[in-house]
């Protein structure tokens, strides 16, 4: 059985995932914002055995949750559920005077995997968004542009299917993917969504835990457990690359 963390998980398919996977017997660490949230998330998986809480909105809270992570266990697998949605109305800025966007969405799986002691296994989840995304760098943090919440997302979800497949080629030993798990009525999904919520979870739980040889690969991306094709762009080393470059300037910590 598997040990594995959930990003993101006191509600929505994160919490979902943590259910799948604790009612196939294997071990679940969920994450929560606040300790009001992580209540919810004992409360509504008892089964789970730990909620850690951090805020993904600053580097700090980031850093919190990794230290957090490597004091509690080697985790088998990591699932980097944790994300802000296409509706957001403008830019936010954090305390370190990034986008809150893209420091949920991009940072925080970048520097969780960075410094978390290394699983087997990484999920990171993206979405059908990510096929209008731009992986352009001049200006990720949209301090220059008009805020558009629905770019923004979609070039962060295009960001995170780039880093699974950079960390795919630099640690060739760990299983990375990344997962689209369609657009499903969730509390970001709204609730006119038209995908099955009921498949939503299932791919980034098989991911993290399966034998079947279709679930031990690397460097790929799925919808409902079948491969998906992403842009010929997501597959080049130099834009996975200048990604990771920024990712470690901005945090001060590389992934090598």
């Amino acid at each position: 059985m598997a040990h594995v963390l959930i990003t993101g998980s006191s509600d929505g398919l994160g919490l979902m995932a943590g259910r799948l996977l604790t009612d196939q017997g294997h071990t679940v660490t969920l994450h929560a914002r606040n300790t009001e949230r992580a209540a919810h998330a004992r409360a509504a998986l008892p089964a789970a055995e730990d909620v850690l809480v951090a805020d993904l909105r600053t580097l700090d809270g980031i850093r919190g949750l990794a230290d957090a992570a490597n004091a509690a266990a080697r985790f088998d697998a990591a699932i980097h559920n944790a994300g802000i949605g296409y509706r957001e109305p403008r830019r936010v800025e954090t305390a370190d005077g990034l986008s809150e966007l893209f420091t949920v969405n991009v940072l925080a799986p970048y520097l969780l995997t960075a410094l978390m002691t290394r699983p087997g296994r990484l999920v990171y989840l993206s979405s059908g968004m990510a096929r209008s995304g731009d992986p352009d760098l001049t200006d990720p943090q949209w301090t220059h542009r008009r805020w558009n919440g629905a770019q923004a997302y979609s070039d962060s979800k295009l960001f995170d299917v780039l880093l699974a497949f950079g960390v795919a080629r630099r640690w060739p030993e760990v299983s990375s993917n990344s997962v689209e798990p369609g657009w499903v009525p969730t509390k970001m999904g709204g609730p006119g969504a038209p995908d099955d919520l009921d498949q939503g979870p299932v791919t980034q739980a098989w991911l993290a835990v399966s034998d079947d040889e279709a679930a031990k690969v690397t460097g790929r991306h799925f919808y409902h457990r079948q491969e998906r094709s992403v842009s010929a762009e997501a597959r080049e080393p130099a834009i996975q690359d200048a990604l990771l470059d920024y990712c470690a300037e901005l945090t001060g910590t590389a992934i090598k």
